[in-house]
């Protein structure tokens, strides 16, 4: 019989019924990576989609293995396509809106957007967060572009480049020297803070890193939506090829929240051992939406720990 055609094992009596064994709540590389490794442990799932990644606005996705360069909406269109040969993986395009545990059973239930309630074993989070750019001109029309997060993901395509580092707290200074690496025409940004300790002036005069604190008043694009110069407040301007900046983030979904996950102070981010298992018995998260590094490559494999974590303790459940 082929595998196709298989059926998913007989559910234990004492087993919980429900609609689907587990729901996966985002479909980037985390998700997708979770649905792939469940689907092949033929595990009745629903993966529910909530539209563009954060990723949208860039370019290419890089560091990503056999996948360097690829356009995020490319990666994700073949995650989808390879989900298509498992029967037991259902692909929705919906939201998640609210999520519960049953203390008793220790089952959840879950409604979607449409309004369609489903009950299922386990949760996976892959939500991921939502990026809060500071409310400058500019900065969000070249978000992806000509303002990048990440130096890994995009610090190799302005190697060499005259870049800038944005920042308005003390880590500004060891982002600047990190972006270094690729570039040895580096100058920060404060935007108007000037509480820099001397010690980390020091540091940057040293490695050749101008220091401009002066407001920004915007970010001078080209049509193409890479960076041209950044606009100061005093009427002063610097060329610049790109602008790298840590942002503040928050959760895209307040799910963990509601769940009773615990949420990590100091960034935000769900908490999650090493089995990628939050602190409440049966939700699992993964990707951008927990502390690990915030890289498409890093998420899959968050995603298919999850998975694998997942799929064995509901085996330990139904072996009892």
């Amino acid at each position: 019989m082929p595998a196709s055609a298989r059926r998913p094992f007989k559910r234990p009596r004492h087993v919980p019924a429900t609609d689907y064994e587990v729901v996966i709540v985002g479909a980037g590389a985390a998700g997708l990576s979770a649905a792939l490794v469940l689907g092949r442990c033929r595990r009745r799932v629903l993966l529910c989609d909530g539209g563009r990644t954060r990723n949208y606005p860039s370019p290419a996705v890089h560091g990503f293995l056999s996948r360097d360069g690829i356009k995020p909406q490319e990666l994700l269109r073949i995650g989808h396509e390879q989900l298509q040969p498992y029967p037991t993986v259902e692909q929705r395009e919906n939201c998640v809106t609210t999520a519960s545990r049953d203390p008793l059973t220790g089952t959840f239930t879950l409604t979607l957007d449409s309004g369609r309630e489903v009950t299922s074993r386990k949760i996976i989070l892959a939500t991921g967060v939502m990026d809060i750019l500071p409310t400058i001109d500019g900065m969000h029309e070249l978000w992806g572009t000509g303002v990048l997060h990440c130096p890994y993901c995009h610090g190799y395509e302005v190697s060499d480049q005259p870049v800038a580092v944005y920042g308005c707290d003390k880590s500004v200074a060891g982002f600047a020297l990190l972006i270094s690496r690729w570039s040895k025409d580096v100058a920060v940004c404060t935007d108007g803070w000037t509480k820099m300790t001397d010690h980390a002036r020091h540091r940057l005069q040293r490695h050749g890193i101008a220091l401009y604190e002066q407001p920004i008043t915007k970010l001078v694009g080209y049509a193409n939506k890479t960076l041209r110069h950044i606009e100061f407040q005093d009427g002063s301007t610097l060329p610049r090829k790109a602008l790298f900046i840590h942002p503040q983030q928050k959760q895209r979904s307040d799910l963990a929240i509601q769940l009773g996950c615990r949420i990590l102070q100091r960034n935000g981010s769900v908490a999650v051992d090493k089995r990628i298992l939050t602190t409440v018995p049966g939700v699992y998260a993964a990707g951008d939406t927990t502390p690990a590094a915030q890289q498409a490559l890093v998420a899959a494999a968050e995603g298919a720990q999850a998975a694998i974590s997942c799929n064995e303790q509901l085996t330990r459940e139904e072996c009892a």
